[in-house]
């Protein structure tokens, strides 16, 4: 019976006492074990078998049993040890609570002990440094009550809360009492050693003063604050009575007086009084900074005052005086005093060309800095305008000069071109760009220069409502104003001149000059479009950012665009005049009674010879303005092509040798006009591929039209396929055209007219307007014989 409850409870011991891995590996760190019983893996049976492998081991099982049971019977009789020795923890717990209590008690009361100690002893030394802080303040011992003054105060701080203990409180009343008659004193002897009122001052800073400098330190701000005004008020007394209004030093022609003055006061300050403030009071600064709110006072009144007599270059002189001093404060003092005392808001240091050194004319400057890469700003100026803001209410008067000064230096330039007359073909200055722009940026810098030194605000804004009044005038008077006009007196050729290929150099309407003051025009065009531009950005960095909106310089930009466009438009004009001699005298030669194919015909030597004329020169002098040369000759191109083939058209009727002649003539000016941007030129340059696609498309097409007119029109379903194929083209009157040309009669055009309207494709659906066809590169085999014979014969020709 005993052994089954043994057996049950091993079972239920085995169930409950299941640790985890973690927990197991613990304990076998702890209490390490080579008994199998210890494993957390155990397992009876195999416990068994070790203990019994064979039968006859049977035999000593009591006694293995015995041994069991012994084992059993000790870890009961430990584990009731440890139980039973756990029920006196809780008394030996609070047997240490008490222990712990009481080490707490004294741990407070050593604590209070140390405290009472401790405020004790600071209020022995604050009624001792009391009696001395009055005692000193009597005998002014200032140097000493410096050092004091302090001490008492920390030493008052510990005793905050104990200010309900009237001794205490009575303690800090004294303590108020002498630092408001030390505050009373200095002030008295600050006022005695430099009155208010008078301007003589003593022999020099006596030690007694130095050192109740220190005791303001430590007293009421307003002590030190208070010195340091009647001290500086004494220190200027002098400059005001020197420089009033109704003295004639005080007048804007002699502004370096007032600069001379404070610089040798405060090289007199530093020798006598230097030593006296402490440094961090920076006495030299704020003496500096004081004259500056009185100069600009003074003169702000006195230029109210005598406004009529202001003058340009009078203001001109006093604002360069001006903020030359303001930068001179500004390598000498920090401006830490301003954060206070500046009486506007902060003022921006904006100077719209940074790379300008200080005092530098702006006028010696070259154009080409306006492109030059920017020098790292410089540090701000906490100095700037402290002064120099008082001018800015007159700075109309500048604003006004500038306005005329910069129309009679428009008149001059005007005047100059007219007396010089425009830049000779073959010179330097050919194609060059006009040396009067140059000036008038230079002269826009300047103006800059010397606006920004005074205001960032609404001057800025007046200045550039000028620059683009005079901007415009530019491009109206200077480049607009000097183009050549179309001339009319040229005169055309005959048909016969042109077979003769005598006088073609007679055609070109304009002299080689004139070609070369267009495109001179043009660079200069081009160089104030890209001055401007930048003009704009620099005018937007440097004025304020409420402004920047209203500095605008498109309209003047898009006017130089213009001037641009113009240009070309009349080089290109001029070209194209000159060839249209030659175009009129092929559309009336006789096409149809043509009985051979000869070299090309007399009206492509003239175009070639025009154009060879012509390109290089425009080319020369637009080296420097490659990408206009460029549009020149695009622009050019789709004028020309389709005013060749409107002149083909015209050409009517044509024979098939005729045709032959006019496909070979087709082939040659494209290959000119493929080679123009580079015709003349000793370096080969490949045309832009802009170029070249117009070319190619537009020539191609010329060259269809012919290939149409030399195909037979029997059958006519053949020859309309044909058609539709080589030119894409659903129109029915370019196909009235070629018919025309072909030299049909009415009766048969009206047959393939009605022919073509049937064979042209279906438009897709939802297409409005009328068919369109796209391009499709022709087949040989749609071709006839003759055509691939003329093509072989123009390949071996060129």
């Amino acid at each position: 019976m005993m052994e089954e409850e043994e057996f049950e409870f091993a079972e239920d011991l085995e169930a409950i006492l299941h640790l985890t891995p973690e927990v197991q590996l613990a304990i076998e760190q702890v209490f390490p074990s080579q008994d199998p019983l210890d494993r957390a893996d155990f397992n009876a049976v195999e416990y068994i078998n070790t203990l019994f492998p064979t039968e006859q081991s049977l035999a000593n099982i009591d006694d293995v049993v015995n041994k069991i049971r012994l084992k059993i019977r000790r870890l009961d009789d430990n584990i009731r040890t440890v139980v039973r020795g756990q029920t006196n923890v809780g008394q030996d717990g609070r047997q240490v609570k008490e222990i712990t209590r009481d080490i707490k008690q004294l741990d407070h009361a050593k604590r209070h002990l140390t405290t009472s100690i401790t405020t004790l002893n600071h209020l022995h030394m604050l009624a001792g440094g009391v009696d001395s802080l009055e005692a000193m303040t009597r005998k002014r011992q200032y140097g000493e009550v410096a050092n004091l003054l302090q001490g008492v105060v920390n030493v008052l701080e510990h005793f905050h809360k104990y200010m309900g203990i009237p001794q205490i409180r009575q303690l800090s009343e004294r303590v108020k009492a002498a630092q408001s008659e030390l505050g009373t004193q200095i002030l008295a002897d600050f006022e005695e050693a430099f009155p208010s009122q008078g301007s003589k001052r003593p022999g020099g800073p006596s030690n007694v003063l130095r050192d109740a400098c220190l005791v303001a330190n430590v007293l009421d701000p307003r002590i030190k604050q208070e010195i340091i005004k009647k001290f500086i008020r004494q220190h200027l007394s002098e400059y005001l009575v020197l420089f009033q209004e109704n003295q004639d030093v005080a007048w804007l022609d002699k502004i370096d007086r007032r600069y001379a003055w404070i610089k040798r006061q405060l090289l007199d300050y530093e020798e006598k009084y230097g030593r006296m403030f402490p440094e961090e009071w920076c006495m030299t600064e704020r003496i500096a900074v004081e004259f500056c709110h009185i100069t600009r006072a003074e003169l702000a009144k006195v230029m109210r005052t005598r406004a009529k007599e202001i003058e340009v270059k009078l203001l001109l002189f006093a604002i360069q005086r001006t903020t030359n001093f303001e930068g001179l404060l500004a390598k000498r003092f920090t401006g830490c005093t301003l954060t206070d005392k500046r009486p506007d808001s902060p003022l921006d240091p904006t100077n719209p060309f940074l790379e300008d050194e200080p005092g530098e004319e702006a006028g010696t400057e070259k154009d080409e800095d306006l492109t030059k890469p920017k020098k790292p700003k410089a540090p701000d100026n906490p100095f700037h305008g402290i002064v120099s803001k008082c001018f800015e209410p007159h700075l109309y008067v500048y604003i006004e000069s500038q306005d005329k000064n910069l129309g009679e230096l428009i008149d001059r330039f005007v005047a100059d071109f007219r007396a010089q007359g425009p830049p000779k073909a073959g010179t330097e200055e050919g194609g060059a760009v006009l040396p009067s722009c140059a000036d008038l940026f230079v002269y826009y810098k300047k103006c800059m220069v010397q606006c920004s030194q005074l205001s960032t605000g609404e001057p800025m804004i007046a200045l550039t409502t000028i620059f683009q009044k005079f901007l415009r005038e530019y491009a109206w008077k200077i480049l607009s104003g000097n183009l050549p006009k179309s001339s009319t007196n040229s005169g055309g050729l005959t048909i016969s001149s042109l077979l003769k290929e005598k006088e073609v150099s007679e055609v070109a309407k304009f002299t080689v000059d004139e070609l070369c003051l267009i495109c001179s025009i043009l660079s200069t065009a081009e160089y104030c479009l890209a001055t401007t531009q930048q003009l704009e950005e620099k005018l937007k960095e440097k004025v304020d950012k409420v402004l920047v909106e209203r500095i605008n310089l498109t309209g003047e930009m898009d006017t130089f665009s213009t001037v641009i466009s113009n240009s070309i438009q009349l080089l290109v004009q001029d070209l194209d005049a000159a060839c249209d001699p030659a175009l009129t005298a092929m559309s009336k030669m006789p096409w149809q009674s043509v009985e051979h194919v000869g070299d090309q015909s007399p009206y492509v030597t003239s175009i070639i010879m025009h154009i060879k004329q012509n390109v290089p020169i425009i080319r020369d002098n637009l080296a420097s303005t490659r990408k206009y040369f460029t549009q020149f000759c695009i622009k050019f191109t789709n004028s020309f092509i389709p005013k060749f083939i409107n002149h083909l058209f015209r050409c009517k009727p044509i024979s098939m040798v005729g045709a032959e002649q006019l496909l070979l003539d087709t082939h040659s000016l494209k290959t000119v006009l493929l080679d123009l941007p580079s015709i003349g030129s000793q370096v080969l340059r490949k045309a832009p591929a802009s170029y070249t696609k117009i070319v190619v498309k537009g020539m191609t097409r010329a060259e269809m039209i012919l290939k149409v007119v030399m195909a037979p029109h029997e059958p006519p379903v053949v020859f309309v396929d044909n058609y539709i194929k080589l030119l894409a083209d659903g129109n029915p009157e370019t196909f009235q055209k070629i018919l025309d040309m072909k030299g049909l009669k009415r009766s048969e055009q009206s047959s393939m007219l009605e022919l073509f309207r049937q064979r042209l494709p279906t438009p897709p659906s939802g297409a409005d307007g009328g068919p369109s066809l796209s391009f499709s590169t022709p087949t040989p085999e749609q071709e006839s014989s003759r055509i691939r014979k003329l093509e072989k014969l123009i390949k071996k020709r060129l």
